[in-house]
């Protein structure tokens, strides 16, 4: 059996690691309510998208999302929005699930 050293596997990995340490991970950085269920976000990549939730909400605890009022009482974790620590998106979903919004 050969071990990751005389596979020639560490270096790959090390290698492989090396990369993710100098990539930044996208993240929402600002979001800011439009109207309806429609979000602008701001990511860490600096493009902008809007984030229509309507099309979601009706779907297991997303339909909490539905309350106006809850809607509106989102914050950012530091990596996506956030609502009350229960409702959550990977920010890679809403950028590429969103609508690119042009710079004017």
């Amino acid at each position: 059996m050969l071990s990751l050293h005389q596979s020639g596997h560490k270096d790959k990995l090390m290698a492989n690691w090396e990369k993710m340490e100098n990539t930044e991970f996208l993240h929402v950085i600002a979001a800011e309510y439009i109207s309806g269920y429609l979000l602008k976000l701001t990511f860490s990549n600096v493009d902008v998208r809007t984030f229509d939730f309507s099309s979601i909400y009706n779907k297991g605890i997303f339909t909490k999302l539905q309350n106006p009022e809850y809607f509106r009482n989102y914050t950012l974790d530091g990596w996506t929005v956030d609502w009350n620590n229960e409702i959550g998106f990977a920010p890679e979903y809403l950028y590429e699930q969103g609508a690119p919004v042009e710079n004017k």
